[in-house]
């Protein structure tokens, strides 16, 4: 008797060990963590488009610009609509790339930055069972990418290059991306995961100065287009409800 209330009692504990570990479909969860951002960057050469008006399609040679790396906060909050199924919405305090220029331009060193938003849409597929405290997925989405704060900074680039001052604009645009990752469960609650992701992601940079020339200040109109293609990694903490 006292061997098989011993067998029952293991039975019982082992099934609320297993349970605690649950992710399944009703699920809802919330991380934060860090997010590195490497892109992948190089960009077209610097294209006269306009000058004073008038349409131009003059290409400086050899000139080009790539971005540094950047680190930022980021939140998710995702859902299991089924046991293996999870929707999630990534994200985070907008980070600042640095733009330095390439080619003829490297001399310049930082010449000019920018804030990155790209709030994400992803759709994720867990292998395992939903008991299992290792869970691998792989993932895909969408992102709404733009810029803001984007601007100049050197101002010998400014003078030399751009022929006067220059305000920047930058195109928005919806990017795929591609996700993979794995998370662990310490119990019932809380878990640690880790991913990485690659948006292809590029924007076209137009640059509008005002440039004097000894017939008066002249409007000069340019643009490049830049690729970023980001590979980005997120390291998180998370609590299951």
């Amino acid at each position: 008797m006292k061997l098989k209330q011993a067998v029952t009692g293991m039975a019982v504990l082992a099934g609320m060990s297993t349970a605690a570990h649950a992710q399944s479909a009703g699920t809802f969860y919330v991380t934060t963590g860090w997010f590195h951002l490497a892109p992948q960057s190089s960009s077209d050469p610097l294209r006269v488009t306009s000058i004073g008006g008038s349409p131009t399609n003059i290409t400086e040679p050899n000139t080009g610009a790539s971005l540094s790396s950047a680190d930022t906060l980021g939140f998710t909050a995702g859902y299991f609509i089924t046991d293996h199924i999870a929707t999630e919405f990534v994200v985070g305090i907008p980070p600042t790339f640095d733009l330095y220029g390439t080619g003829s331009l490297e001399q310049f060193g930082k010449i000019g930055q920018a804030k990155q938003w790209s709030p994400t849409l992803l759709f994720k597929y867990y292998f395992n069972a939903p008991t299992a405290s290792f869970r691998p997925y792989l993932g895909v989405g969408v992102s709404r990418i733009w810029f803001t704060g984007e601007e100049i900074t050197n101002s010998a680039f400014e003078a030399n290059v751009l022929h006067g001052p220059t305000s920047v604009s930058t195109d928005s645009s919806w990017e795929p991306v591609f996700n993979a990752g794995f998370t662990y469960a310490f119990n019932q609650h809380w878990f640690a995961g880790v991913s990485i992701s690659y948006l292809p992601l590029s924007t076209t940079a137009k640059l509008t100065s005002a440039a004097a020339t000894p017939v008066g200040t002249l409007t000069v109109q340019s643009q490049t287009k830049i690729k970023l293609n980001p590979i980005v990694t997120y390291v998180n903490i998370g609590y299951r409800f």
